[in-house]
């Protein structure tokens, strides 16, 4: 079993704000944080934590961001024998965050465009692994390793994040689609259906839909029916990477053979421990955490 990554490596300069700067208008904060990140680098780390052997393919340039962004990953285990150098910058997220932990985030791609399907070698697909996927790297590219997956019959997990166009065939490939309500409302109108789980599952031809809400838990359409799954009870302060928490959890427990229902259930107490700290790839949880808080809260909520 192995939870393989296909996806962004950046490195985050997260800036703690009053506000989040309106168009034109600049903002004082106190403090900058400097630390990894990038969906793809997130969602790796997460699994990694979570207790998945992971295998990250990406790339970074030959500049002086690339250790850092590679940092945590390599301190958590992740295999990077498939990370490429190239010549383009690192990629660099700018990431504004307010006190009630929303955030604002600009992107630079930079070496992120250079990832190639190709780094994920046929040898590495198959029916024990599964593989992790957003919309940070090319999309012709992710479209082509979803393909050559789904032949090898691999477990293939898509985080359409940020959301962009993928050909109606790449989508329908997949086994489990992950969307947020923005990234759901979108593809809904490019697919002409409602922005709700079941609609979506029912366009794609039967794709287990995880479409996630916030604070207010996630709705799932999967062959056996749709039903909604609660949110965790904490205080954020900090959403950022929480949404690929979610992922990398989610992508973890279905490799370990765990039903939809079980992973996201554990994915969810993930989430909503990393938007209780700051942070980006920081603030993503370890299992032990994971287990004390899901035990905790359920002791509270025991009769």
């Amino acid at each position: 079993m192995a939870v393989i990554v296909f996806g962004s490596i950046n490195l985050d300069l997260i800036f703690p704000l009053p506000h989040i700067p309106a168009p034109g208008e600049t903002v004082l904060g106190p403090s900058t944080r400097i630390e990894p990140g990038g969906k793809g680098a997130n969602q790796a780390v997460a699994a990694a934590r979570d207790g998945a052997t992971v295998v990250m393919a990406g790339a970074v340039g030959r500049d002086a961001l690339a250790d850092g962004a590679l940092r945590i990953m390599r301190e958590s285990g992740v295999d990077l024998a498939r990370v490429a150098a190239v010549e383009a910058s690192t990629g660099c997220a700018a990431i504004a965050v307010d006190p009630r932990g929303e955030n604002a985030i600009c992107v630079g791609s930079g070496a992120n465009l250079s990832a190639t399907a190709a780094q994920v070698e046929d040898a590495l697909l198959g029916p024990d692994h599964t593989l992790v996927l957003q919309m940070e790297v090319p999309a012709d590219e992710t479209a082509r390793l979803v393909e050559r997956a789904r032949a090898a019959g691999t477990r293939i997990v898509l985080n359409l994040a940020p959301a962009a166009a993928l050909p109606e065939a790449t989508l329908r490939a997949v086994d489990v689609l992950l969307v947020n309500e923005t990234e759901g409302a979108w593809l809904a109108g490019h697919l002409g259906c409602e922005a709700n789980a079941a609609a979506l599952r029912a366009c794609l031809q039967g794709v287990a839909v995880v479409l996630t809400r916030g604070g207010d838990g996630a709705d799932i359409a999967t062959a056996s029916g749709a039903w909604h799954a609660p949110a965790w009870s904490v205080t954020p302060v900090d959403t950022t990477a929480a949404g690929d928490c979610f992922a990398g959890v989610l992508a973890h427990r279905l490799d370990r053979g765990e039903t939809l229902q079980q992973a996201v259930d554990r994915a969810s107490a993930a989430a909503a421990l990393c938007c209780a700290r700051a942070g980006s790839q920081s603030s993503l949880p370890m299992a032990t955490d994971i287990d004390a808080f899901m035990t905790r809260c359920r002791g509270e909520t025991s009769p």
